[in-house]
């Protein structure tokens, strides 16, 4: 079995259908951040009643004209995109070794999480409507009614946060720039590259930790209303001093992001 998975991990590499596949998979998920960047950066101006969620931003996809179609192949995008970190977590990261390597395939399993998530919020969306919500509250609550409950949600919010810090980590370090092909990196445009990365990874980095603090204090109160999804999380930092002006940080973070999602896809180096 292993052996099975690991050709086809190596034929996948070869591939250039598969490529563009994941090119998809990649805009996608950069066009979900650029909407997300504009229903938070609304949110600041005082213009948006809507969801600075995931599933917020899918439902201004389908409000479009062609919108279910695009969210179909949105989740075909977000489905290549789970199904190259699943190969990369068996039989990917050829060019490491040890815990090293292990590192980058226990990432790759979390990294398919993600995308699997996302392949799900558009499917559903598409489908059923989704109703503009991220479902964070009811998810949390379940989690909380478990034995051991608030373990486990604390240790989703450390997780989070971890994730959060490895994203701003890579803005400051540019580690990022290892997403892209080394044409790009020696092209006019490495530089735009590195600073739309920088911002990019580090705006949605401190998203994502705003995030992981409602998961805590759910955590910590065993009230699952606390935690509230990423648009509860801005409209936390909306009611701090400045908090306007920290939330369009943020969303010109996500934006970002977005934009650096659209160069990984043109210059996509698996």
């Amino acid at each position: 079995m292993a052996d099975s998975v690991k050709d086809l991990g190596r034929k996948a590499d070869n591939s250039e259908t598969f490529d563009w596949a994941v090119r998809v998979g990649l805009v996608s998920y950069g066009a979900v951040h650029l909407l997300l960047a504009w229903l938070i950066g609304s949110l600041a101006l005082g213009e948006s009643e809507g969801k600075a969620s995931k599933n917020g931003a899918l439902a201004q996809v389908k409000e479009q004209p062609w919108g279910t179609t695009l969210l179909w192949v949105m989740a075909f995008g977000f489905v290549a995109l789970t199904v190259w970190q699943l190969i990369d977590a068996v039989a990917g990261h050829r060019g490491s070794e040890g815990r090293k390597r292990a590192f980058k395939q226990a990432t790759s399993v979390v990294k398919a999480g993600i995308y699997a998530f996302f392949a799900y919020g558009a499917w559903k969306v598409g489908a059923q409507g989704g109703g503009g919500k991220d479902g964070t509250e009811p998810f949390v609550a379940k989690i909380l009614g478990l034995p051991a409950g608030q373990l486990l949600v604390a240790l989703g919010g450390l997780a989070i946060a971890v994730w959060a810090a490895a994203l701003i980590r890579s803005g400051i370090t540019n580690k990022f720039t290892e997403h892209l092909s080394a044409e790009a990196n020696r092209s006019d445009l490495s530089d735009t590259y590195v600073r739309i990365g920088t911002v990019g990874y580090i705006g949605k980095g401190i998203a994502l930790l705003a995030f992981s603090g409602l998961i805590l204090w759910a955590a910590k109160t065993s009230d699952p209303d606390k935690s509230g999804g990423l648009d509860e999380a801005m409209r936390k930092i909306l009611e701090q001093p400045y908090g306007s002006y920290m939330l369009l940080a943020i969303a010109v973070g996500l934006a970002c992001y977005g934009l650096f999602c659209f160069a990984r896809a043109r210059h996509l180096d698996r």
